[in-house]
């Protein structure tokens, strides 16, 4: 084989089939791996791989029901990703989430069913307020206690939903944010990024 050296490159060459069947099926298993390297001695430089380059440099993942990507999308509070809490099932955790907005339990069960766009709007015509009840607990909009009903709601589905669970898990170690054209005053995404990647690493690690 030929080893070029160029700044910032390292080429190698297979001039003979030997080599090309030699270098070729081993280059196709690290494609796209990112990869460290460390002098051996005064003769050899060994290079390592880290793993693909978006999990070694751990590339941010921004979750949102508009990714391209369907995994991602599943994890998104939009995905129709039915689960069970407190005895409601829910099409969506953001379903669950209009569903706090409204006081009438009646008007919590018709929209707990929905997923999407359609789970969004439902909590358009709430009336403004800056408490709710859940439970006969009264919680104040925006805050901790708020969170972690959202918390609770995306455990429940990750815990019931096998396809987000897996969907949640194939990001790796990699950081997952939540940026969207209008961050949320009730649960911004940074906050709500934290409680997927709490989830994650909980899933990941059982006690």
């Amino acid at each position: 084989m030929i080893v070029r050296l160029k700044p910032n490159l390292l080429l190698i060459t297979a001039p003979s089939q030997e080599h090309q069947e030699t270098l070729i099926p081993w280059a196709k298993d690290v494609d796209g791996h990112a990869f460290i390297l460390q002098v051996q001695d005064a003769q050899t430089i060994r290079l390592i791989s880290r793993g693909p380059e978006s999990d070694a440099c751990r590339e941010p993942i921004n979750v949102t029901s508009r990714s391209p990507i369907r995994e991602i999308q599943l994890i998104s509070n939009f995905a129709h990703t039915p689960f069970e809490l407190d005895g409601v099932l829910y099409g969506s955790v953001e379903a669950f989430w209009q569903c706090l907005k409204f006081q009438d339990h009646d008007r919590r069960l018709l929209i707990a069913p929905l997923f999407g766009k359609e789970a969004l709007r439902a909590g358009a015509d709430a009336c403004q307020s800056h408490v709710f009840k859940y439970n006969g607990s009264t919680i104040r909009v925006g805050t901790f206690d708020h969170w972690q009903l959202m918390k609770l709601a995306c455990k429940a589905k990750f815990n019931q939903h096998e396809q987000a669970k897996e969907a949640l898990l194939s990001t790796g170690q990699r950081p997952l944010t939540h940026v969207t054209r209008s961050d949320s005053r009730t649960i911004p995404g940074v906050i709500l990024a934290d409680i997927w990647m709490r989830i994650r690493h909980r899933l990941r690690n059982p006690r």
